[in-house]
């Protein structure tokens, strides 16, 4: 088969965290981040989507094994960011604003060294049902 097929995992983690600059003042934050500023935090269940692009292997069948992406997401997304405050219990947050947009670049980050370097990855992150981001983008 020398088409590309794209397979998709999806999976669920609870997190909170806190939207504010640090350099800014309490009235600016609220002013840039409304209530995601305030200072006892807030969270969100998020749902975690990675797209996997490539050729089917010719033996397997498979693009990748999708147990071994979920037991991926589970070992370094899940288990990092699972029912955590990320501005206060995540190396990754301590000095990172985490936005939806920052969020999704570090777990991109964190799984792509794990990813057959062959195949196109990219990663969805829903915040809410009507708000998400991707990356990387085209």
């Amino acid at each position: 088969m020398s088409k590309k097929v794209a397979v998709f995992r999806r999976e669920h983690f609870n997190a909170a965290h806190r939207l504010f600059n640090a350099a800014w003042d309490d009235a600016t934050n609220e002013k840039v981040f409304g209530k995601c500023a305030l200072p006892n935090y807030h969270g969100h269940n998020y749902e975690l989507e990675v797209k996997v692009v490539g050729k089917p292997n010719k033996d397997t069948g498979y693009v990748m094994d999708m147990k071994d992406l979920g037991d991926l997401i589970k070992r370094e997304i899940h288990s990092r960011f699972d029912h955590k405050n990320l501005n206060l219990d995540t190396k990754e947050f301590k000095n990172v604003n985490p936005t939806a947009e920052n969020i999704v670049v570090v777990i991109y980050q964190l799984l792509r060294p794990h990813i057959d370097k062959k195949l196109e990855m990219q990663v969805r992150l829903y915040e809410t049902p009507r708000n998400f981001v991707e990356y990387p983008v085209d």
